[in-house]
Parts: C-alpha cells; structure tokens; sequence
C-alpha cells in the first residue's frame, strides 16, 4: 500500500505542529551560532502552510508539497526559506501526479529533496548543515527501499531515525558554511538548528506513514 494525498497533508500539519512545538529549542539552538530565528521562523513558515491547505486543498501529495514550497519560500526568512522551498519543490517534481506513491519513488523523492538543498546552499556533508541530517536519511530511505519487502512507511522511519543521529553528529563539528562559519572553532560544540528542524520534518513523514508500513 503506498502513500496518498492525506498522507502529505497529514506529514506538513504534524511538521506545523513539531514546529510550534520546538520553536523555542530551536532558537535556542540558533542563539550561538546564527541569529536566533530560525524557530520562529519555522514555525510563521509552517503555520502560513496550514493556511493555504486549508485554503485551496490540494489533490495529489505533489501538489501539496509544491504549495509547501511557494509558502516557505515566501514566508520564512534567512537561509531556511530557500532551502527547504527548493527541497519541497524538487520533491513535487520527483512525485509529480502519482496518487498513489511507492518506496521507491518516495526515496527519489527524499534524494531530490536533498539534492536541491545542496545545490541551492552548497553545502557538503561535515559543513555542519542541515546537508548532515538530509545525506544519511536519503542514504538510509535508499537502503530500506530496496530491501525485501521495503514499504513508504519503512523508508520514512529509516530516513527519520538516520536525520535524528545526523543532527547530533553536528555537534563536535566546526561550521564551514553560512553565518555559522565566521565563529571558526567556536562552533563546535554547537548542534546545528537546520539539522535539528530536517530531523522534526522527517520525523512528522514518518509518523504520518503509520499504518502504512
């Protein structure tokens, strides 16, 4: 059994809600080593997201992630906006108009996701970026779709479970990109926030896929 529109719509209002929720760790999180909004500003992003589904609810699972991305790009501010605009969208693309979304083209989904952050914030693993928590969960979401019996629920909850150990591994790295980078060593020892917000994003996908797995 594959995945369907309700289940995008059910992943962006659980990723709307984790975003209200960490809003504050968020920020947190950003105070040493960028600018302190990223929380909030996750959190205007995603919730102007709930606005526009409720306002225009969308068809297929492409067509909510394309929506997903034309709000984030507009709302929310910083680095944050263009990159996970560009990751939604890339995603869209690689779902187009499918009603009805298996393992493996979720996976290429996520590895569009990914590639479009990379290609927007030229960023490489180990830059202590959200790239730390995307790579391993692609990797991960690639591996569970070609195992026997691999389903859009296991590659979700394999892609969340490797973002989550992603984000932490940002900790003992020193910044080579964005605002981050001008602390030089003082950045290490810091918990990069975009890894953080990739791991709650992919979290939500997951839980959302229960039942489906």
């Amino acid at each position: 059994m594959g995945l369907d529109v309700g289940w995008a719509v059910r992943w962006l209002t659980l990723s709307a809600e984790a975003m209200a929720e960490h809003r504050v760790e968020l920020i947190e999180l950003d105070r040493p080593i960028g600018d302190s909004d990223h929380g909030e500003n996750m959190d205007r992003g995603f919730k102007a997201v709930m606005d526009k589904l409720a306002e225009a609810p969308p068809e297929t699972a492409g067509a909510a992630l394309k929506l997903t991305a034309m709000t984030l790009m507009s709302k929310v501010g910083g680095a944050a906006g263009p990159l996970y605009g560009t990751a939604f969208l890339r995603a869209a693309t690689a779902l187009g108009d499918a009603a009805d979304i298996d393992a493996g083209t979720l996976a290429t989904a996520l590895t569009a996701a990914r590639d479009g952050i990379v290609a927007r914030g030229k960023a490489e693993s180990g830059d202590k970026t959200m790239v730390d928590a995307w790579t391993p969960a692609v990797d991960a979401g690639s591996a569970a779709a070609g195992a026997d019996g691999g389903s859009p629920g296991r590659v979700l909850a394999a892609a969340a479970d490797a973002a989550e150990a992603g984000a932490v591994s940002t900790d003992p790295m020193q910044a080579r990109k964005g605002r981050a980078s001008y602390l030089g060593e003082r950045s290490i020892g810091h918990r990069d926030p975009g890894a953080v917000s990739t791991a709650l994003i992919l979290r939500a996908a997951a839980d959302a896929a229960e039942g489906a797995a």
